[in-house]
């Protein structure tokens, strides 16, 4: 018998105090569960509006540790219900660091792992490099429903090298959640189809389904000029071809399922991992 797996995505706007957003996601994880998925993705840092657009001090006041977190609390609490799988960014408090993470939340509602995010941007309107530290965890991947997945953060998601080292770890899905969208600097720059390409790459590069999902909506909330995030969350098989999408506006849900068994034969059928010259490589690990 084929192994199957069924994904979700939810895309949606964050614009709510904590309680709202946190039951926002809660109410649509539920519609997934309803529709058959087994491993649902919520948005990155899904609790607030995105706080990174200007350096304030309060915003530290948001994080909390992983078993603390009131959107881990309330994902687990809803996985452990729903008997589903929900990869759950926050903002981390580790003693005196502060971390962009995700806690894999396994289908008993148990933290299994945290992946810290590795790559850290600053640049108009994304300023994280004052909030968070980079990751320390090195790159994850989990075993959920007898499937590997690997789960990148945001910025993760333009770096080859962190989807190419979730493969050579096992990985079979790889999950990117994200904020992102308008470029303050330069009003006339729409990165989304650029956004789009490079996750679809990840996806021939390493002959694996990408599920990747954006937050939607102007947010005008923690100071600064308003910010619009320009959804447009997608998920694609292992060829690259995106199944499921949404637009720049809609709040939904994206639900697709993966023959993993078919998936491996048609990664191996294509060489790449074959092929590798780790040896010619050396270059990439030099600063």
């Amino acid at each position: 018998m084929n192994r199957s797996i069924t994904v979700a995505a939810l895309q949606l706007p964050l614009m709510g105090s904590e309680a709202e957003n946190i039951a926002s996601v809660g109410a649509l994880v539920e519609k997934a569960a309803a529709g058959g998925a087994q491993i649902i993705l919520p948005p990155e840092l899904f609790s607030g509006p995105y706080f990174c657009k200007t350096q304030l001090e309060a915003h530290f006041a948001l994080a909390r540790p992983a078993l603390e977190h009131p959107s881990v609390l309330a994902m687990a609490k809803l996985a452990r219900k729903l008997g589903v799988a929900i990869p759950t960014s926050f903002f981390e408090r580790d003693g005196p660091h502060f971390y962009n993470a995700l806690a894999m939340i396994d289908a008993d509602g148990e933290i299994i792992g945290v992946y810290r995010k590795s790559h850290i941007p600053d640049g108009p309107g994304y300023q994280e490099k004052y909030y968070f530290r980079p990751g320390n965890s090195g790159f994850k991947v989990w075993d959920v429903f007898g499937v590997r997945i690997g789960v990148g953060i945001c910025w993760d998601q333009w770096y080859p090298e962190c989807a190419r080292a979730m493969a050579l770890m096992g990985a079979e899905l790889l999950f990117y959640p994200t904020a992102i969208g308008a470029e303050p600097q330069d009003d006339t720059l729409d990165t989304r189809h650029m956004w789009r390409r490079a996750m679809v790459g990840h996806a021939v590069s390493n002959c694996m389904p990408v599920i990747a999902v954006n937050r939607v909506g102007a947010e005008n909330d923690h100071g600064g000029p308003p910010q619009n995030f320009y959804g447009t969350s997608f998920i694609t098989n292992e060829w690259g071809d995106i199944v499921c999408d949404l637009d720049d506006s809609e709040t939904g849900i994206m639900i697709a399922s993966f023959d993993l068994d078919k998936a491996r034969l048609h990664r191996a059928s294509m060489g790449f991992f074959r092929d590798r010259r780790p040896q010619l490589y050396g270059r990439l690990t030099d600063d």
